[in-house]
């Protein structure tokens, strides 16, 4: 089991300082990778409820800092974890340029990026972006035709009904072939089908464990059914906890509980996910403490 981190970017943590020295700190503490999310705006009267239980954004959302500029930063003062997005909102941007920032990152980081992408759940974001809310779905799929055919590098060409690229060179590629591993976010069939069809793994999210079972056995049964090793396949989770000091009805971990609660959680679910990683933003209220919680964990974990 991989045990990673997210990276400090929200809230009083949207510092890049923050994010540099949890990222230096966290890799030499032996965590395995660092997660960058991604927020555009935070509405006052949003149109579509927030997915926490709630239904309610946390206020912290109002100060996030980008992913993809944060990892450039991170890549050059680390050597040895992974760095990826959960979730990038991938259709916020042209397939090419996002083909050539992803590029650029994992160059950067010496072969290391992981591409979690997403659509989205919030249509203010995409009015803001100037993208369109409706055909989500069509849309990921040609963005990962672009990307795809950017990244094999030499002549690109693609005719498709949202972009064009006629006939061109690209000679920068990305250090990992094919491609940097391709993670898809998503709770709906046909996002399992995509991820099943074509993508690296699911950006799994913290499910009761009979459904999380029944998600990921579904993914590789499809995965096989499309002729892919189903093993191949990643399936990092993410964590967003609230950290108690006494311990916490273990029907709510791991949304909340203590360390010790946490690190049983992941070693419990060590036969059926390859990775997960904890996002302390919402619990710590200063760098030092996130940090405390981070050592907490693996010692605990490990």
């Amino acid at each position: 089991m991989k045990l990673g981190l997210a990276l400090p970017q929200y809230g009083v943590f949207a510092d890049p300082s923050a994010a540099l020295r949890v990222a230096v700190e966290a890799e030499g503490m032996g965590f395995d990778s660092l997660w960058a999310a991604d927020r555009l705006l935070f509405p006052t009267r949003p149109r579509d409820r927030y997915l926490g239980a709630d239904g309610v954004m946390p206020s912290a959302y109002e100060n996030f800092l980008d992913p993809l500029t944060l990892l450039a930063a991170v890549a050059t003062t680390t050597s040895r974890v992974r760095l990826g997005t959960s979730t990038l909102n991938g259709l916020w941007q042209p397939p090419a340029l996002l083909a050539r920032t992803v590029t650029t990152l994992d160059q950067l980081s010496g072969g290391r990026i992981d591409l979690g992408l997403g659509v989205g759940w919030m249509r203010d974001e995409y009015e803001a972006a100037g993208v369109p809310w409706q055909g989500r779905g069509a849309r990921l799929d040609e963005t990962l035709d672009v990307l795809e055919a950017f990244w094999a590098g030499g002549v690109v060409r693609h005719d498709g009904p949202l972009w064009t690229v006629r006939e061109s060179r690209v000679g920068a590629r990305p250090v990992q072939r094919p491609r940097p591993p391709v993670l898809l976010a998503g709770l709906a069939p046909a996002a399992f089908t995509r991820i099943a069809r074509r993508a690296d793994g699911w950006l799994a999210v913290g499910l009761p464990l009979p459904a999380l079972t029944a998600t990921v056995e579904s993914i590789r049964r499809q995965a096989e059914s499309f002729g892919r090793d189903p093993a191949a396949l990643r399936f990092p989770l993410r964590i967003n906890p609230y950290v108690t000091r006494a311990e916490a009805d273990p029907a709510h971990v791991p949304h909340t509980g203590t360390v010790a609660q946490l690190a049983e959680y992941v070693r419990g679910i060590g036969g059926l996910l390859d990775e997960v990683f904890v996002d302390f933003q919402l619990t710590a209220g200063s760098v030092d403490e996130y940090l405390e919680l981070a050592r907490a964990l693996i010692t605990a974990v490990r």
